[in-house]
Parts: structure tokens; C-alpha cells; sequence
């Protein structure tokens, strides 16, 4: 009872010295962290905290202690060390931009995963959208909730795998409740961010998309901070709104590295695509189960529209990511080819029948 009333005073004179407009020591961010985990720390001093510290708006420093010190709390799945040779590749967006579109980067996981690239995909149920990955991976007939030693085997022997964020983070159940209390208030939090940062398969590169431009280079900087070795970071416009995808209807924001030859910045115009005329209506997602058949129809090679269009642009960034492509071009014909030639298809057979 001492320990957590000291710990209570101590998130208290944090969430003071963030009400005063003072960012947090790395000391600070690892106290902080142990505090929202702690059981006995009331939900409400978590969220007036997590309040606090969304106000004064998070450094990338805070966002990559945060994130360090989350996902060394989590459970890691027992990769070999033949599977920790390759690259590993997540594709995802943090949610929030409150448009509701398909499931593009689930579909793109899976074309990266029949392109030969490991992907290690971390995900969840919804949240701001009819449908997360988890369900419609599942609704797709994919095995989501893997134990860790499953996991492992399918990342090294199907080179895909689907890390379901309830199993690997057992400390976040003690930090719902000031997570709902926030969401109440109408105040989003350092988890709006977290999600693509704990992925406890470590992927060395990885495609993330965020809901506005201003969050693309301090989200690439937080990914250069955990030692990702190739990361890009994109918001795309949509009209006067932004996805947190590449955008075919409008330009995207892109921040992209490699650990070892620097940063860049820069704007990427759709037009250089063959793409279909498109509204973002043609976008549009529904629940789990409408979702997973677009999936279908494009890895079938059914669909040729705008949504196929979609799901090409961000499957050639993340084969750019990867390293298996040289430019957006030349990822987009590789995407094309896979489903064209039913290789991706045969990926999701392959994963359903794995199960």
C-alpha cells in the first residue's frame, strides 16, 4: 500500500510539471510508464496524467520511452535466429483519421507476405473503424490469436504471422479504464500512437500510417530511436482531410529512412499511377465480414477499381520498405503481379488452411 501511494504522489507531480509545459526525462518517462501499469494506481490519476501529458502535446523522446518501455513489458514470441537474419516487415496505420475506409493495409500484409517478405502483422479488433485487422483476418479465415510459439513458426515457416495485441500486452488491462476515461472526456492520448510501436516481433522495417502530416517525421524519428532499420511514415490527403495510408486522391506526406544513411521528407502526387477516376466514397469500408470479401475480390484479381488502386500504391511502398523494390513503379507491378497471377490468392489459401 506504501509503494503505490508513493507512486501515486509521483504521477501526480509528473502530470503537474506536464500541466506546466515541461517535457519528461527519460528517468521521468520510465517512472511514468511503471505507474500507469500499476494496479493500484487509481484510473482516474492515470488518465489525468495521459490528459496532461496529450496537452503539452509528446515529444518523439516521450513517445520512444513510452513505446521501450511498453513493449519490454510484452510478451516476445521465441524467434529463431535464421527468422531474426531476415527482414521483418509491419504494415499498419495508428486509426484515428475517423474515415472509415477498407482494410488496405491488411490486404497489402498479405500480398508483401506472398512477395516473399516476412511480415509480422500487429493488430487488433476495431476501434475507429467498422473493422480492425483482427477481424477481418478472421472473418477471412486466418488464425489470429497464435501463441507465441505459434506465431514464431508461422513468421519462419509462412513468413506471416498475426500478433493479436491482447496476447502479447497483458499490462494494458491496467490501463483500460483510464484509456475509456479519456475517451469519454474526448481526449485522445500517447496509445493513439503506441499501437505500431510495440509490435513484439521487433520488425526491422516497417510502413506506418498516421492521420495527419505533422505526425510524419516525429513518428519516423521515433521509429529511427528503436533502432528500425527502415522505416517510412506517410499521411495522405483526402480533400481537406488525410488518411493514414497512401492517398490516391490526393498527395502524400512521406518521411522515410534508412538507420544508416539519414532522413528524408517529401510530397508524393498520385497522378504518376494509372489509377481509376475516385471518390472517397469508392473507399468506403462496412463490418468485418464486407471488408474481408474486398480483400477477396482484390487478391482474386476481381476487383479493378479505385480500391484495387488503393491496395497497389501502399503494397509498392511497403515493397519499397522492404527493399524489394527500387521505386513506388516498380513496387506497383510487382503488387499487380501477384494478384494477376494468383500468387496472392494462393497466400490466403495458404494461411487458411495452416491454421
Amino acid at each position: 500500500m506504501f509503494h503505490s501511494s508513493r507512486t501515486l504522489v509521483v504521477l501526480a507531480l509528473l502530470t503537474q510539471l506536464l500541466d506546466r509545459g515541461q517535457s519528461l526525462s527519460d528517468k521521468q518517462v520510465a517512472t511514468a510508464v511503471a505507474a500507469i501499469i500499476d494496479e493500484q494506481v487509481p484510473a482516474l490519476a492515470k488518465a489525468d496524467f495521459l490528459a496532461a501529458l496529450a496537452r503539452k502535446g509528446e515529444t518523439p523522446a516521450e513517445i520512444a520511452g513510452f513505446a521501450r518501455g511498453l513493449r519490454d513489458l510484452s510478451i516476445q514470441p521465441p524467434l529463431d535466429a535464421e527468422t531474426r537474419g531476415r527482414q521483418i516487415l509491419d504494415v499498419c496505420g495508428t486509426g484515428g483519421d475517423r474515415l472509415n475506409t477498407f482494410n488496405i493495409s491488411t490486404c497489402v500484409a498479405l500480398i508483401a507476405a506472398a512477395g516473399g517478405i516476412t511480415v509480422a502483422k500487429h493488430g487488433n479488433r476495431a476501434v475507429t473503424s467498422q473493422a480492425g485487422s483482427a477481424d477481418v483476418l478472421e472473418a477471412l479465415g486466418v488464425a489470429i490469436d497464435l501463441t507465441p510459439v505459434q506465431a514464431a513458426r508461422a513468421l519462419r515457416e509462412r513468413r506471416f504471422a498475426f500478433f493479436f495485441a491482447p496476447r502479447y500486452h497483458p499490462t494494458f488491462k491496467h490501463i483500460a479504464a483510464a484509456r475509456k476515461l479519456c475517451a469519454e472526456r474526448g481526449q485522445r492520448t500517447i496509445f493513439n500512437f503506441l499501437g505500431p510501436l510495440l509490435n513484439p516481433a521487433r520488425p526491422t522495417a516497417q510502413l506506418i500510417g498516421v492521420p495527419h502530416p505533422r505526425l510524419c517525421e516525429p513518428i519516423a524519428k521515433v521509429l529511427q530511436t528503436l533502432g528500425v532499420r527502415r522505416g517510412m511514415v506517410v499521411s495522405g490527403r483526402v480533400g481537406e482531410a488525410y488518411l493514414d495510408e497512401l492517398s490516391t486522391l490526393g498527395e502524400t506526406t512521406i518521411a522515410e529512412f534508412y538507420q544508416d544513411r539519414g532522413f528524408h521528407l517529401s510530397e508524393m502526387k498520385p497522378d504518376a499511377f494509372p489509377l481509376a477516376p475516385a471518390t472517397l466514397a469508392d473507399l468506403r469500408g462496412a463490418d468485418r465480414a464486407t471488408n474481408a470479401e474486398t480483400v477477396r475480390r482484390i487478391l482474386r484479381g476481381e476487383e479493378r477499381g479505385p480500391r484495387r488502386d488503393a491496395v497497389l500504391l501502399n503494397a509498392a511502398a511497403a515493397f519499397v520498405v522492404a527493399d524489394q523494390a527500387r521505386s513506388f513503379a516498380e513496387g506497383w507491378e510487382r503488387a499487380a503481379k501477384l494478384i494477376d497471377g494468383g500468387t496472392a490468392l494462393a497466400k490466403l489459401v495458404e494461411l487458411r488452411l495452416s491454421i
